[in-house]
């Protein structure tokens, strides 16, 4: 369904309603039009600020009214397209949302407004003896972390947003505010609608508040970085690891490409050869005793050498440096736009899909970097291109194809972390089949009959 360009009589209605936090400025659109992926900039036609659950209602209402479409914003910084306003209308940015509301400690649980960051969050819970694991390398708002179903380095241990998300506020297509879930730990009350809105990219509600899970933290951290000869060994290790239930806090891997970005990058002198991050949780017990187990399996498999980070300062450069693994990887061709995939299979089958991976990687002139948290199975491709040129597009594109077929024919997922949005909507019926597919399109139906919240991503055109 394709919308009509909005009357003005309707920005004139916003701007009555919202004042100065309503703007049509052309670097506000362009902020609220472009995202982290290699999809051009679709830009709205205004963009809303909100501070309150009550602003998100009536700037739906208005749009409903309207039939003006509406895309939520968080932090920007997803990788699929999910908030290009391919149909023009509203970006409605929640990041002035940013209240913590509740931290409850005794319970283990916080209750936060859907601009509230991760770090933010982790600030606020400082002295408190918790922390809030669900980790995605960019500082990303809770709310759009829970619509895109992220999860991150920690998720091996700590699960994904789906685990971690309790009950939210959301605000459905024609203004109603729902709350669902509850702060018990578990519930067979109905129809599970958090994890219905979890995962659903701001297409059947926007997320204005959300209650999450919080953890202790751990008694002693311990951190290791082990090279190995090939990504063959460095995959198998992790798959013995995992399988002999060592209950690590996260396990990377970073093929050979990328270490060389990050070394340049991040002014490190990690050896340039594919390599194991590892973190491990728990009392100095039992951290010593996980860490001491998976040095054996390292060594068994040719891990040369465990370089050990226990001082909190050298976690953090080391884990920085890991997060900044994207933007490494963008300087190694300067100029260029990532075209970044992600996937996920059962980790029996991670070696196989990553050798197969690599065969095919062999083939293109394009720089393409590997890495992932593949301690659950999930790895990332970064493919520098250049989106003006049409031969590096099909390579990228031929790339994306290849990985996410093998990941399907191993029975896994087209995406582990980055969601649908633009960029992977031809693969939904490929994986879930057409049936289920048309499930998906009967619930936004309902929930949105008119299609106007974030249009045309997810379900396949």
């Amino acid at each position: 369904m394709h919308h009509t360009a909005a009357p003005a009589h309707f920005f004139l209605a916003l701007q009555d309603q919202f004042g100065s936090r309503f703007t049509r400025g052309d670097s506000a659109r362009l902020q609220h039009g472009r995202d982290e992926s290699v999809h051009a900039p679709e830009l709205p036609d205004a963009v809303i600020f909100a501070h309150s659950t009550d602003d998100v209602a009536t700037a739906v209402r208005l749009c409903q009214q309207h039939k003006v479409p509406l895309i939520a914003y968080g932090a920007g910084s997803s990788v699929e397209g999910h908030l290009l306003a391919v149909q023009g209308g509203v970006s409605l940015d929640l990041s002035g949302m940013n209240q913590v509301l509740a931290i409850h400690t005794d319970d283990l649980d916080a209750h936060v407004q859907a601009g509230v960051t991760r770090k933010q969050l982790n600030d606020a819970l400082k002295g408190s003896g918790l922390f809030f694991p669900i980790d995605p390398g960019a500082d990303a708002s809770l709310g759009g972390m829970a619509a895109t179903r992220a999860s991150g380095t920690n998720a091996v241990r700590y699960g994904t947003m789906r685990d971690n998300v309790m009950a939210m506020t959301a605000v459905l297509a024609d203004g109603r505010v729902i709350r669902t879930g509850s702060r018990a730990k578990k519930s067979s009350a109905g129809y599970d609608l958090t994890r219905l809105l979890v995962g659903s990219e701001g297409t059947l509600g926007i997320i204005t508040e959300l209650t999450v899970r919080l953890y202790p933290l751990p008694e002693a951290v311990s951190a290791a970085v082990c090279p190995f000869g090939s990504i063959d060994d460095a995959v198998t290790t992790v798959i013995r690891t995992i399988q002999m239930g060592i209950p690590v806090a996260r396990i990377e891997l970073l093929d050979a490409l990328t270490l060389t970005a990050i070394n340049r990058f991040s002014k490190t002198s990690l050896p340039e050869a594919p390599t194991l991050f590892f973190e491990f949780h728990g009392s100095n017990a039992s951290v010593k005793e996980q860490a001491e187990t998976v040095q054996g399996i390292a060594a068994e498999h040719g891990g040369q050498q465990f370089e050990w980070a226990t001082r909190p300062e050298d976690r953090t450069r080391l884990w920085q440096a890991r997060h900044d693994a994207y933007f490494a990887c963008l300087q190694m061709k300067p100029g260029s736009r990532a075209f970044p995939t992600d996937v996920c299979v059962p980790i029996s089958r991670l070696a196989e899909c990553i050798q197969a991976t690599n065969t095919d990687l062999r083939q293109v002139s394009i720089p393409v970097m590997l890495f992932g948290h593949v301690g659950d199975g999930n790895f990332h491709l970064v493919v520098l291109i250049d989106p003006t040129d049409p031969k590096e597009m099909k390579e990228a594109e031929w790339i994306n194809e290849r990985v996410v077929d093998r990941a399907l024919a191993m029975e896994g997922t087209c995406t582990g972390e980055h969601g649908i949005g633009l960029g992977k909507k031809k693969f939904m019926v490929k994986e879930h089949g057409q049936d289920a597919v048309d499930v998906m399109r009967a619930i936004k139906h309902v929930l949105d009959p008119e299609g106007l919240l974030n249009p045309g991503k997810i379900l396949p055109d």
